[in-house]
């Protein structure tokens, strides 16, 4: 069996970033709560995650030749 692959069209920090942003908007609708907590969260994972792949993707650390 062979795994279906695909290009992504955007970057994973674009990505990440617009799922914060859309999470962020639905938690802002919400009444505070646990559905409110869980998705500001999730938000703020995926700023974490997005802050992690800018880290791991910098110039300064390559590996040495």
């Amino acid at each position: 069996m062979q795994r279906r692959r695909f290009k992504q069209t955007t970057s994973l920090k674009d990505r990440l970033a617009s799922f914060a942003e859309e999470l962020k908007a639905k938690a802002k609708r919400l009444r505070p709560g646990p559905e409110q907590d869980a998705l500001l969260k999730r938000a703020r994972q995926a700023d974490t995650a997005s802050h992690i792949d800018e880290w791991a993707n910098s110039p300064g650390l390559r590996p040495p030749r």
